[in-house]
């Protein structure tokens, strides 16, 4: 099989149609030029040059071949820059996960900045529940997750993307859904209350559960969801109040309204990146940094 030095050679015999120019051009005396020539002769079994002591013409199967040569070279080359771009971190691609709260907070800020100064890497996001998402970690089938806080393993590293604050979310028409400034919690109690998922749910769910025991206030849990659009859909059909992430008011969900709550932690609310330290993409290390 032919070599690039080899097709290198040629390319520039055929291009000068001078031996000494190409040597010259190639940084190379004749004589090896010569010698490549010949071995790219003798591998495809033809002549690619007619030459005298005066004078390299390209033979008809010459002027075929220097298109093709050209375009392995071509290849060759994006090959190269591919390799070294996808090696740098520059190309490639992440599967980043993302629970559909952060959606509507650090997710599009993410997005935004890979746009930015990776326009050559290839974000391939997973809408997934924290639990899903560390299991798909683990799995290596994420580079990246946008969790709430959850028991991490030795592998796992992390970092606060966001922190935010809880609001109340009461259907239209409820006794407390008036803007009569921020809530205080003591307000909820014995109020029917949607609830997070002790399981698919878990963070909300235990942040929630210390809010209100160290508050002294029991709602009635009427429902256990898992996902901030579920809630809001129950809300806005009268089955109860909830408590969610500020972000969740981008939802824009009508007959709904938004009232801020009094809490001795203004923003309890964390949404953190996630990825394992072995994880050995360019490309995410790349992110990471602008990030």
């Amino acid at each position: 099989m032919f070599t690039l030095a080899q097709l290198t050679s040629f390319v520039a015999v055929a291009e000068e149609l001078h031996f000494t120019r190409a040597a010259e051009r190639l940084n190379m005396t004749q004589p090896p030029l010569s010698r490549q020539i010949q071995l790219l002769e003798n591998e495809l079994r033809v002549q690619l040059l007619d030459r005298t002591n005066r004078t390299v013409r390209l033979t008809p199967a010459g002027r075929a071949f220097l298109v093709e040569a050209r375009r392995i070279l071509r290849q060759s080359e994006h090959a190269t820059l591919a390799v070294r771009r996808v090696s740098s971190g520059e190309a490639g691609t992440i599967a980043v996960g993302f629970t559909a709260a952060s959606a509507y907070s650090a997710l599009g800020g993410l997005l935004d900045t890979a746009r930015a100064a990776l326009p050559g890497v290839e974000i391939l996001l997973q809408e997934l529940v924290t639990r899903r998402q560390l299991e798909a970690l683990s799995a290596g089938s994420l580079d990246l997750g946008l969790i709430r806080p959850s028991a991490t393993g030795t592998d796992l590293c992390s970092r606060t993307a966001v922190r935010e604050a809880l609001v109340a979310a009461l259907p239209e028409g409820h006794p407390m859904a008036v803007p009569d400034g921020p809530m205080p919690i003591e307000d909820f109690a014995g109020q029917d209350f949607l609830m997070y998922s002790p399981i698919e749910a878990r963070y909300f769910h235990e942040l929630l559960i210390s809010i209100f025991r160290a508050a002294q206030v029991r709602p009635v849990f009427t429902q256990y969801l898992t996902q901030v659009h579920s809630i809001l859909a129950l809300v806005n059909g009268g089955w109860g109040i909830a408590l969610v992430p500020e972000t969740a008011a981008h939802m824009r969900y009508g007959g709904i309204v938004f009232r801020q709550v009094v809490l001795p932690d203004p923003r309890p609310v964390e949404l953190k990146l996630v990825w394992r330290k072995s994880n050995d993409n360019p490309a995410l290390d790349a992110l990471l940094h602008h990030l």
